[in-house]
């Protein structure tokens, strides 16, 4: 009976000694691995737009020049639309406008500008002046015609009635001119008596337009008698150019020497 209770408690006494090297032979609990770092965030949308020439006229173009970093859609507006990474477009505003470049990706949007002032064209010069037309005088030296007359007369006869009505003509055209006759005689006969005579030539012709309406207050008469020849030859086809009242342009102040009576 002893022995029995003795294998029994030496029984007990391994089991518990067995127990107890298993329980010092447990494993240890490991810690789970700390988790990995975040990655870093994506890089930020970057971009850049210019306009060259940033000023122009209206009716000129500019040309838009852009580029971006890390976008994956950019947006170009006024009348961009969608564009690629980097580019270039020609643009032809008609008032000042800024154009917005919107670039978007992983890392978010951002926007740049660019601005193309317009300014108006510069008036057109003026057109030239019309072309001067002749002065007065010069019209006066085209138009009017010189009176001729027969020897030692100072009658107004028919062709020097002709050339005297186209003066007539003429000056009721232009009422403001002044002018002088001019008397004029040929070579023969004494200076007083040529005087006197190519005064009475210049009277007559003044006559004759103060007739035909023409204001007396225009017109001047003085006689060069035979001291202003055009011909110098000594004929009667020369003698013919120089008997003449003469119209000249202006007034001539010094009165005609009267011959001695």
């Amino acid at each position: 009976m002893r022995e029995r209770k003795r294998s029994v408690e030496l029984l007990v006494s391994v089991l518990g000694l067995l127990l107890l090297l298993g329980a010092c032979h447990k494993k240890k609990v490991v810690a789970p691995p700390p988790p990995p770092p975040p990655p870093p965030p994506p890089a930020a949308s970057a971009c850049t737009l210019t306009a060259e020439p940033t000023t122009i006229e209206k009716g000129q173009s500019a040309t838009l020049n852009w580029s971006s970093q890390n976008a994956t859609d950019l947006d170009l507006e006024p009348g961009g639309g969608k564009v690629q990474a980097s580019g270039t477009q020609s643009v032809t505003p008609d008032d000042s406008t800024t154009y917005t470049l919107t670039a978007t990706g992983p890392g978010g949007s951002t926007s740049c500008t660019a601005r193309v002032t317009v300014t108006a064209p510069p008036p057109p010069p003026p057109p030239p002046p019309p072309p001067q037309g002749p002065s007065e005088e010069e019209l006066f030296n085209q138009n009017m015609k010189t009176a001729y007359f027969d020897f030692d007369k100072s009658d107004i006869r028919p062709d020097a009635q002709t050339a005297l009505q186209s003066d007539a003509d003429f000056l009721k055209q232009h009422p403001d001119i002044k002018f002088t006759f001019e008397g004029n005689c040929d070579e023969r006969g004494s200076e007083e008596y040529n005087l006197g005579l190519g005064q009475r030539r210049a009277d007559a012709a003044k006559k004759f337009l103060t007739d035909s309406g023409i204001s007396g207050d225009n017109i001047s008469t003085i006689s060069y008698g035979k001291d202003r020849p055009v011909c110098t030859d000594h004929n009667e086809q020369c003698w013919q150019q120089n008997r003449n009242a003469k119209p000249a342009w202006g007034t001539e102040s010094q009165p005609a020497a009267q011959p001695q009576q």
